[in-house]
């Protein structure tokens, strides 16, 4: 399919990739052909990502034989493809990835005439010579290269973008915008924003302006640079001569473009810039870069790369280098450990490198076709020397190849440890995009494939069609099966040695799974690794690891942006340990009344949704089938009254019978919510009111609204009637509608009564404002109760809430969003937002593109190769955090567990104290008392064993009573009853009665 034909992008295919690259980029992407050289493990896993984000066209290059050694990271390669040309066998797996996408094969010798009809080249598996000979001709003919390679656990990328490439968005953040409190007149004129939040501008950024009094010049300026003087404060240049500054008015960002220059790779060569992927090995590129330029020289004089572990050709290789670095006009100070260790690994060539690697210069490719994001700029050199087992002494016998789909790892690891590798046992949680991908790398690296290898994977979703975008093991034919299964059987196909090594499971982990994955699961297990978007499941299973002392790899991405981190046992802190800070909730006075930004809106929007759809036919629903509905209603007072005038309007005088009925019914939602309520919030605070200490009522953040007048001819309008009466319409079963005329006919009929403010209607206006219950007195709430119809006499009949789903553009729910939230928006002045950011911010969607899915699972898998080694010091571990976008890289090396102390003793929260037999209540305290330590309370869970201040009776009886019994008899828990270990949490005094930290405590019965 053409996507320059195709004028809509497929948002259902797409929906997680535009909240990061935006319409305008994924417009720029279907005009773009993109040529791909080279099909091994890096070129796939660049084309991968390329056909999944959505490009114009993808053209493969590499007539060159399948080998058996490029199944260790061709993904789409096969047994029964060896001997075939790369390119021909892999065009159609390619395929499968995106209809949107045409996947071509080059045919011929590959010779520049045949580049014209490209924006984009990708050289990978390419001799220097042949990379020069591209290259001159894409410079000279604005044609953008990229060029990238791997050797083992080392690799490098490179771009020409030509002179004056434009970036439109460097950094890919949102625009900031924030509420002014003064301007200045001066020479440097200084802006003061409201106290409530910073501004978050940096030097250089560039604003316009709305809404400004006084100052009328600033609105729609051209863009004005800011100089940051403090969080609340910045100047923006001469402001005399443009009045004196009132009230009110925003400051926009605006995103200023990048010209960004690039010399030939030939140029470049001579005259290196390098992006620092790793602080700590900051003298390493200019190294690697002359290493490289040696194994090329080497390769080109031999035919070959260097043998593995070989020290005849890593001397070669050294000389080489030295030769290389010698001409060159700034010199490097060569370590000759790390250019031999190259020329060993030089062979290699590993998944977790291919995905690092091939994420990143899928993004670079991207950035190519848009300008979206800032490039390399020029050369990024990487290596994970770290992941290289300590605990093997690797020799040119233990690296040579044998023979297996296997040998470009076993060069770089030997063959002891890719046994090691065969028979570990992971257990994979969740199989989304990151788990997909990481399914893909384990597949590669043989992972679990050995006679006591084993990968478990749970996942309790079925596969939908947003995820395909990303999830690459999914098709289109897969979309409703359960993703565990589907990710196992695909796998299956990519290394056939998984097949019989994975248990795919649907039972989500948690609490009430514990039979499933419960001791005997995790005592056969090596590790956890969290392919989660959940972060109560996340911290499930961080306990889990720490209870069992497990190693646990986390990660997680959001857009460009990326994190991995390692916890080790007895070394590292857990991922519970460090948290961050808690979502800013949105007052309820501004949601309510004072709404000032879009986001206020829309969730005031969203809480509507609930209110009108979902939670009254619940209640009506609880009334109908719960005969202890009412009494448990009372006894909860609150909003009892409320709840009762919900229900009967919804059972009985508001109860449609006809869809005309429910576009009646939104008609008059409109008018109280559009209308009669700005009304009553203008008689209490009348926009000329004034607080207590003289300043306007209205003044900022408080923005004075506007009452609306509904109008069947304003789209806005409609677009809430028709939401509204269908989602009402599903309420009760009704048949929906959406022909405008139908609307028309019926609205022209509805007669709207008129409104007049009352007084004494209390409005909370700040947070701290106590506002009265609706809680009724007895009479009136026994007269709501009457006026309800008998349960008995509606049996069987049922509402029909909504439960709110994104995904679905048929359901109305995001239509009805959008509209009350845009209309709310009209009432107070803030700018609309389109269906698409509406979407995004009241399904709290999170930003999703493969590229940064493949780049972080590549991080993790690399320090999976370091777990599997063991006994390895913290700093030889990498914590990292990367934006694809910038691009940055940081690393660092985990933070260590805390230690604590009780008496003489150290530990950590990895320590515990274990009894290991059914002891009595009494023997337990005794056991600590030993110990020096006064037990005043004990707890399993939420059930209180034992206080030191508990009844005397109690305390006996229960003193006497097994650790077992006293569970059972307090928890009241059946699933309690039959556990045969428990963790209990205990309080202690030391010897002079002061309160220690202690572990936690395992009593097995």
């Amino acid at each position: 399919m053409d996507v320059e034909k195709e004028s809509v992008i497929d948002e259902g295919l797409y929906s997680r990739q535009l909240y990061v690259l935006g319409h305008e980029a994924m417009k720029k992407m279907g005009t773009s052909n993109i040529l791909i050289i080279g099909l091994k493990g890096l070129g796939i896993e660049i084309a991968k990502n390329v056909v999944l984000a959505g490009v114009k066209s993808v053209t493969l290059y590499d007539p060159a034989p399948v080998q058996r050694s490029d199944l260790s990271t061709q993904f789409f390669l096969t047994e029964a493809d060896i001997g075939q040309p790369r390119d021909v066998v892999s065009r159609p797996r390619l395929a499968e990835l995106n209809s949107y996408v045409p996947i071509h094969v080059l045919q011929g010798e590959l010779t520049t005439d045949k580049l014209s009809q490209f924006k984009v080249i990708v050289a990978t598996e390419t001799s220097l010579e042949k990379q020069l000979e591209i290259n001159k001709f894409a410079h000279a003919n604005g044609i953008l290269f990229i060029a990238a390679e791997i050797h083992g656990l080392f690799a490098s990328a490179f771009n020409d973008f030509g002179k004056g490439f434009n970036v439109v968005d460097v950094t890919g953040e949102e625009a900031l915008s924030g509420m002014i409190a003064e301007i200045s007149t001066d020479g440097d004129g200084i802006v003061t924003c409201l106290d409530e939040t910073r501004h978050g501008l940096e030097d250089g950024d560039h604003v316009t302006f709305v809404e400004i009094v006084g100052m009328e010049a600033l609105n729609g300026c051209e863009p004005r640079k800011v100089r940051v003087l403090g969080p609340y404060t910045f100047s923006i240049g001469d402001t005399t001569g443009l009045g004196t500054y009132v009230r009110g008015g925003l400051f926009q960002q605006v995103k200023m473009p990048k010209a960004v220059d690039f010399l030939s790779l030939e140029e470049s060569l001579e005259k290196p810039e390098f992006l620092i992927t790793d602080f700590g090995k900051f003298d390493r590129p200019a190294q690697l870069h002359v290493g490289f330029q040696a194994l090329h020289a080497f390769a080109a004089k031999h035919g070959r790369q260097p043998r593995p572990r070989n020290e005849e050709d890593a001397t070669e290789v050294f000389a080489l280098a030295n030769g290389i670095n010698d001409k060159a006009t700034e010199k490097a100070e060569l370590d000759e450990a790390l250019i031999r260790e190259l020329s060993y690994q030089a062979v290699g060539d590993l998944s977790p490198m291919v995905a690092v690697i091939g994420g990143t210069v899928a993004q670079e490719v991207l950035k190519a076709c848009t300008g979206k994001f800032h490039p390399i700029h020029q050369w990024m050199y990487f290596d994970s020397l770290e992941s290289l087992p300590k605990s093997i002494k690797l020799t040119e016998e233990s690296c040579k190849p044998v023979g297996s789909r296997h040998d470009n790892q076993i060069a770089v690891f030997g063959k002891e440890f890719q046994q090691r590798i065969e028979n570990y046992r992971e257990f994979l949680v969740g199989a989304g995009a990151i788990g997909c991908e990481m399914l893909k790398n384990w597949a590669m690296m043989g992972l679990g494939t050995g006679p006591k290898g084993r990968i478990h994977i749970t996942d309790m979703d079925t596969i939908e069609k947003s995820n395909l975008n990303r999830q690459f093991l999914f098709r289109p034919s897969d979309v409703g099966k359960l993703k565990s299964r589907s990710a196992a059987e695909a796998i299956g196909k990519m290394n056939p040695a998984t097949v019989g090594h994975v248990n795919a499971y649907e039972e989500r982990v948690g609490p009430e799974t514990e039979k499933v994955y419960g001791r005997e699961f995790f005592e056969n297990l090596d590790g956890v690794t969290n392919a989660l978007d959940n972060l109560d499941a996340r911290k499930y299973m961080d306990r889990r690891c720490v209870y069992f002392r497990l190693p646990l790899l986390e990660s997680g991405t959001l857009g460009t942006k990326g994190n991995v981190q390692v916890v080790i046992p007895n070394l590292t802190e857990s991922y519970s340990s460090s948290q961050d800070p808690p979502e800013t909730s949105i007052p309820l006075c501004t949601l309510k009344n004072f709404p000032n930004a879009i986001e206020h809106t829309i969730q005031w929007a969203r809480d509507a949704f609930e209110g009108l759809f979902k939670q009254p036919a619940e209640n009506v629903n609880q009334y109908l089938t719960r005969s202890d509905y009412i009494d448990g209603l009372l006894k909860d007072r609150g909003n009892s009254a409320e709840t009762l005038k919900t229900i009967e309007k919804y059972l009985v005088s508001n109860k449609p019978l006809t869809f005309e009925e429910c576009i009646t019914w939104a008609r008059l939602q409109f008018e109280e919510q559009f209308n009669n309520n700005i009304q009553q919030l203008l008689f209490n605070f009348p926009r000329d009111s004034v607080t207590s200490s003289g300043t306007l009522f209205w003044s900022p953040p408080k923005r004075a609204p506007t009452p609306l007048v509904f109008n069947v001819d304003d789209a806005s309008h409609m677009d809430f009637i028709i939401a509204a009466a269908n989602l009402h319409a599903f309420n009760y079963g009704l048949k929906g509608e959406t022909n405008p005329e139908i609307f028309r006919q019926t609205l022209a009929n509805v007669v709207v009564p008129e409104f007049s403010p009352r007084s004494g209607v209390k409005i909370q206006v700040n947070e701290n404002e106590a506002m009265p219950t609706e809680e009724g007195d007895q009479a009136e709430m026994q007269k709501l109760i009457n006026a309800l119809p008998l349960p008995s006499k509606l049996a069987g009949y049922r509402l029909h809430p909504v439960e709110f789903e994104k995904d679905d553009d048929t359901n109305f729910h995001i239509d009805f969003i959008t509209a009350t939230s845009n209309l709310r928006a009209s009432n107070y002045g803030i700018t609309h937002a389109d269906k698409h950011r509406t979407k995004f911010i009241a399904g709290r969607i999170i930003p999703a593109i493969a590229t940064t899915t493949a780049m972080v699972t590549g991080l993790v898998c690399l320090e999976l190769y370091k777990i599997i080694d063991g006994d390895r010091e913290i700093e030889d571990y990498k914590n990292g955090f990367v934006n694809l976008a910038l691009p940055f890289f940081g690393f660092s090396e985990p933070i260590a567990a805390p230690k604590f102390k009780y008496l003489n003793t150290e530990f950590t929260l990895w320590d515990r104290f274990e009894i290991n037999h059914d002891l009595t209540l009494s023997e337990f305290l005794d056991h600590f008392k030993k110990l020096g330590l006064d037990v005043i309370m004990v707890s399993v869970g939420v059930s209180m064993l034992y206080t030191s201040f508990m009844k005397k009776e109690q305390k006996t009886e229960r003193l006497a009573m097994k650790f077992s019994e006293v569970v059972a008899t307090v928890s009241k828990n059946p699933a309690l009853k039959e556990a045969r270990e428990f963790t209990a949490e205990i309080v202690c005094y030391d010897d002079e009665g002061e309160d220690v930290d202690v572990p936690f405590v395992i009593v097995r019965v």
